[in-house]
């Protein structure tokens, strides 16, 4: 008994809908959709189950025999943010490849829903059915890869700290407007353009009073053109075989 009362519920815990009452006229499927569209027009504050019967037609007490709260709903919503990553890829090839075309998909995805992010900043990430088959997933490419369990697990999440970093970054990028004035070098140093603020910080790195930041940039050269995807993937490569004990490639 007391193993069932310490047990943690979750919204996958319970059938999806009580047998008493009428037919059911939609499933839990559909209300994530509609949630998943909500908090990707409008953002996640924008996300009660009020807006949410309002988006669907219906009243709001039809959509707890459904879902027991809002924080069930965003459980839902994350889930199935989970479940567009493909994992039907065979595992067993190259494990770096592998989890690092992983990664490129779970970046994506936090690119798609930008709100994410912030949901599992504040929540917690929990863990539904499409988010463990990811997990388990992930660990069944790293199989062949050295290192221990505790290793592969802290692997798996610096893949998806990373993703969420650079689709933020992305994010901000996307975000931030060209402007028109004459502060637009400055604005462009602090925001989306790359070589305004390479220059920028080659600019004060020159005044020395930052002898190894310019012993850095000298030694690094001209950075190369931005590309987003090629330094994650750097990234990825670097770091993750260093964290198993195998080195750099």
């Amino acid at each position: 008994m007391a193993d069932r009362e310490t047990r943690p519920t979750t919204v996958w815990s319970r059938p999806e809908r009580g047998a008493r009452g009428p037919a059911p006229e939609r499933s839990r499927a559909q209300i994530t959709a509609a949630a998943l569209a909500l908090a990707d027009a409008e953002g996640l504050a924008a996300v009660s189950m009020r807006a949410l019967a309002q988006r669907l037609g219906t009243g709001p007490a039809s959509l707890y025999r459904y879902v027991g709260s809002r924080d069930e709903l965003l459980d839902l919503m994350a889930d199935a943010v989970a479940g567009e990553l493909d994992l039907s890829g065979p595992t067993g090839g190259d494990w770096l490849d592998d989890l690092v075309g992983l990664a490129l998909q779970s970046r994506d995805a936090h690119v798609r829903h930008p709100w994410l992010a912030d949901l599992n900043d504040r929540r917690g990430e929990v863990l539904g059915p499409h988010a463990i088959d990811y997990l388990d997933h992930a660990l069944g490419i790293l199989a062949p890869a050295p290192g221990t369990a505790g290793q592969k697990l802290e692997a798996v999440g610096l893949l998806g700290g990373l993703a969420v970093l650079f689709a933020r970054r992305e994010a901000a990028a996307t975000s931030s407007g060209a402007p028109s004035t004459a502060a637009a070098s400055t604005a462009a140093a602090s925001t989306g353009d790359p070589a305004a603020r390479a220059a920028h910080l080659a600019a004060v790195a020159a005044e020395g009073r930052h002898p190894h930041l310019l012993a850095a940039l000298t030694a690094a050269g001209a950075p190369p053109p931005a590309d987003r995807d090629a330094l994650f993937v750097r990234l990825l490569r670097r770091l993750l075989p260093a964290m198993l004990g195998q080195g750099e490639p």
